[in-house]
C-alpha cells in the first residue's frame, strides 16, 4: 500500500525543547470531498414524504369504503338444496283411488278374499300403465288403491288400505233406483253420496272413484264432471280390472293425457302467474260490412266461471277490442262443390297478419304476464263464406286453429254472406247474436284447453271405451283441474328452483353487483313460498300447494329481474379500476417515486459520512505507522488503539 510521507519540518523550537509531532497534519484531509460528507444526513425531507404517503395509505380503507357496494345476505345453501331436492326427488303429489263392485258374487274363498285379490291386482295393472309417465307432476306411484264389493252376500273393504271408504253399505239399492235418471242425475247423486268435502282429505291427497255396477244391459262407461266415473252393464273380473285401472291413470292421474309429464315451454302461464286473455274482433274490410259484440254479458257469463276455477292456476284478467281493415295474409281458393273459399292447415302459419293486425294494445304486453290472443276473424265480402280445411279433406266443425304459447283463431262467417253480397255504399253495422256469441267462446273455451294441455273436448273413446264424457259449465272438469294443479305445482317449483340458482350463480360471479334488501327479502319469500308448497304436496292439498309454487315462482322472478341487477349485471372490477385510476395514479405515482428517491438519496448520504470517517481514521493511522517507521513514536497511538475507532479488520493490515 502506498504510505503518506510529510517532509520533515526544520524545528523552530528551543534546543531544550522537546519537538512535537504533528499527528493531523494536513494529509488527513480527504482528497474528493464531493463524495464524502462529515455530518448524517437530515430526516426532515424523508418524514415529509412519508407523510405524504402514510396519509395516501391511510386514506385507502376510507376509499375503498366509500365505493363498498352493498349486498344484501343470499341463502346460498338454501338455493342450492331447494335445486338439489327438487332433482333428486321429483315432486309427488299423493292420489288416492276407489274401486266400487256391485253385483259381483264372492267366490269359494269368501268376499274378502275376493276384495285382497282385486287391490293388489289393480294397484299392479295401474303400475304397468303409468311406467312410461312423466316422475312430476303426476302421482306417480305415491297413490293408494282401495276396495269395496257390495254385494247379497254382504259389504266388505280389502284391509290392506289404511284410508276410510267414502262408499256407504247400503247403498247400491238407492243407486239401483237412480240408474233410471239421466247420466247428470246420475253423477250428482254420486258427488252427493261420496261427499265431496270428504273427498278433499288433508293427509292423502283427493279421492277418485269408479263405480262398476254388474247388470244385464250392454256396457256403458260414463266419467263424471267431479271425481268418480261408472261402469254399468255385463262386465267379466278381468275387463273391470283393465277399464277401472285405465279410468284411475289416463283420466283421473293424467288429466285424459297419455302421459303425466310435465312440458314448461308449452305452459300458458306468465313468469309472474298471470294471464291476459286478450279478445278482438277483427273487421277485414269495413267497407262491406261491420260487426261489434257485446263482450261486457261475455265476460260476466261465460268467462266468469273459467277465471274462477282457474284462479289457483294463474290470476287471469281479460280485455277486448275491435280491430278494422284487418286482412289476412294466407291465400285461399274458391271450391264450386262447396260454394266457398278454402284454406288448408298449410296456410296457418300465415294466417294471422302481424302487420296489420295491431294485436298487442295490451299494458300487459310489454311485461312479464302471457297474453293469449283470441281472434274472432270476420271476411270480407270477396272471400266469403270462408271455410278451413282439415288434412283428410273434411271441413273443420269449428272452423278455428290454435298458435301453441300464442291463442286462437275462430273465422265467423256473417249469415247469407256471399263474394257478390258487399255493400260498399252503406255498410250496416251490426252486432253478433247470443247464439252466434255462445258457439264462438265454446269453440275458445276448447282452444283454451289444447293451450293448458288438454283436449279440446272429450268424446267417445275408443281405446278404453268411453262412452260419454260429462261436461262443466266452466269448460274444466274437476279431476281436470286437479291435473293441471299438480303440473302446473311441479312446473312452478322447478321455475322457482331454477330461476334462483341463476341468480346465485350471477351474485357469486360478480363481487361487485349491488344486492339490495328488497331482493334479499324476495329471496326469503320465495324460498318459504317453495318449502310450503312442497309441505302442501306431500298432503296432497292440490290448490295451496299450487298457489305457494305460484308465489314462488313470481317472487323468484322478480328478484332476478329486479331492475337494479339489471342495471349492473355486467359491472366489473376492471370497470371501477377504469373509472377511479385517472383520478388517483397520476398523483399517487409521483409519491411513490418521490419517496422512493428520497430513501434512495438518504440512503446514499448516511453511507457517505460512514465512508467519510472511516477514511479519516485510515488516514491517521498511516500516519502513526509512518512515522513509527521512521524511529518517531508517538505516545498518542496507544490511544487512537484503545478508543476503537479502527476496525479490527484495519487493525490487522497495519499491524
Amino acid at each position: 500500500m502506498a504510505e503518506i510521507e510529510e517532509t520533515p519540518q526544520p524545528s523552530t523550537a528551543e534546543p531544550h525543547q522537546t519537538p512535537q509531532t504533528p499527528l493531523l497534519s494536513g494529509a488527513i484531509a480527504d482528497p474528493n470531498p464531493n463524495n464524502t460528507r462529515s455530518t448524517k444526513p437530515g430526516l426532515k425531507r424523508l418524514i415529509m414524504i412519508s407523510t405524504v404517503l402514510i396519509s395516501f395509505v391511510l386514506g385507502l380503507p376510507f376509499l375503498l369504503k366509500s365505493i363498498e357496494i352493498y349486498r344484501s345476505p343470499l341463502p346460498f345453501r338454501d338455493i342450492e338444496s331447494l335445486g338439489d331436492r327438487l332433482e333428486s326427488i321429483p315432486l309427488r303429489l299423493p292420489c288416492r283411488f276407489q274401486a266400487v263392485f256391485l253385483g259381483f258374487e264372492g267366490g269359494s274363498s269368501g268376499l274378502l278374499f275376493d276384495v285382497e285379490k282385486l287391490g293388489f291386482v289393480i294397484f299392479d295393472e295401474m303400475r304397468e300403465l303409468s311406467r312410461n309417465n312423466g316422475k312430476c307432476g303426476g302421482c306417480d306411484t305415491n297413490y293408494t288403491v282401495s276396495v269395496t264389493l257390495e254385494s247379497g252376500a254382504g259389504c266388505v273393504m280389502n284391509q290392506g288400505s289404511a284410508m276410510p271408504s267414502l262408499w256407504q253399505c247400503g247403498s247400491y239399492s238407492e243407486l239401483d233406483d237412480r240408474l233410471k235418471d239421466d247420466d247428470e242425475g246420475i253423477d250428482e247423486w254420486l258427488d252427493s253420496m261420496l261427499g265431496r268435502n270428504n273427498g278433499d282429505s288433508v293427509d292423502g291427497g283427493k279421492m277418485y272413484t269408479v263405480v262398476v255396477m254388474n247388470r244385464d244391459e250392454e256396457a256403458r262407461i260414463v266419467v263424471g264432471k267431479h271425481r268418480h266415473a261408472w261402469i254399468r252393464g255385463r262386465v267379466g273380473e278381468k275387463y273391470a280390472i283393465d277399464k277401472v285401472a285405465n279410468i284411475f291413470v289416463k283420466y283421473f292421474m293424467n288429466g285424459g293425457k297419455e302421459d303425466a309429464l310435465v312440458k314448461g315451454e308449452f305452459m300458458p302461464v306468465g313468469a309472474d302467474g298471470r294471464i291476459v286473455l286478450s279478445f278482438s274482433l277483427l273487421n277485414a274490410d269495413p267497407r262491406h260490412w261491420i260487426y261489434n259484440w257485446d263482450f261486457k254479458r261475455i265476460e260476466e257469463v261465460k268467462l266468469f266461471p273459467i277465471i274462477k276455477v282457474l284462479s289457483s292456476v294463474a290470476n287471469i284478467s281479460v280485455e277486448s277490442q275491435v280491430l278494422y281493415y284487418t286482412p289476412k295474409s294466407s291465400f285461399s281458393y274458391w271450391d264450386e262443390k262447396l260454394s266457398s273459399f278454402i284454406f288448408s292447415t298449410k296456410d296457418l302459419p300465415f294466417f294471422v297478419n302481424s302487420n296489420e293486425w295491431h294485436l298487442d294494445t295490451s299494458i300487459a304486453a310489454g311485461g312479464r304476464s302471457k297474453v293469449l290472443q283470441f281472434v274472432v276473424y270476420i271476411p270480407s265480402a270477396e272471400e266469403c263464406p270462408l271455410l278451413l280445411q282439415l288434412p283428410n279433406g273434411e271441413i273443420s266443425s269449428t272452423n278455428g286453429f290454435i298458435s301453441p304459447m300464442w291463442g286462437g283463431v275462430v273465422v265467423w262467417n256473417p249469415p247469407g254472406c256471399s263474394k257478390n253480397s258487399k255493400n260498399e255504399h252503406h255498410p250496416i253495422s251490426n252486432t253478433l247474436s247470443p247464439q252466434d256469441l255462445q258457439k264462438v267462446l265454446e269453440v275458445f273455451t276448447g282452444q283454451l284447453r289444447q293451450l293448458f294441455g288438454l283436449k279440446s273436448s272429450n268424446q267417445y273413446d275408443s281405446h278404453t271405451g268411453i262412452f260419454s264424457f260429462l261436461g262443466s259449465e266452466s269448460g274444466f272438469t274437476e279431476w281436470e283441474l286437479d291435473a293441471l294443479l299438480r303440473q302446473h305445482a311441479c312446473f312452478n317449483l322447478i321455475s322457482c328452483a331454477s330461476t334462483l340458482g341463476s341468480l346465485s350463480r350471477l351474485v357469486q360471479s360478480l363481487p361487485r353487483m349491488i344486492i339490495m334488501d328488497e331482493i334479499g327479502k324476495q329471496v326469503m319469500l320465495s324460498l318459504q313460498a317453495a318449502n310450503l308448497a312442497e309441505n302442501n304436496a306431500s298432503l296432497g292439498i292440490y290448490e295451496a300447494s299450487t298457489v305457494s309454487s305460484k308465489q314462488a315462482r313470481a317472487l323468484a322472478e322478480d328478484a332476478f329481474f329486479h331492475p337494479s341487477i339489471m342495471s349492473i349485471s355486467y359491472y366489473s372490477f376492471e370497470h371501477c379500476f377504469a373509472i377511479y385510476t385517472p383520478f388517483f395514479l397520476p398523483v399517487l405515482l409521483h409519491v411513490v417515486l418521490a419517496a422512493v428517491k428520497e430513501c434512495k438519496r438518504y440512503k446514499k448520504s448516511t453511507l457517505s459520512t460512514w465512508l467519510g470517517g472511516h477514511k479519516q481514521s485510515r488516514i491517521v493511522v498511516t500516519l502513526m505507522l509512518t512515522q513509527y517507521r521512521h524511529g518517531k513514536i508517538p505516545q498518542e497511538i496507544n490511544f487512537y488503539y484503545g478508543v476503537g475507532c479502527l476496525p479490527a479488520s484495519d487493525i490487522v493490515t497495519y499491524g
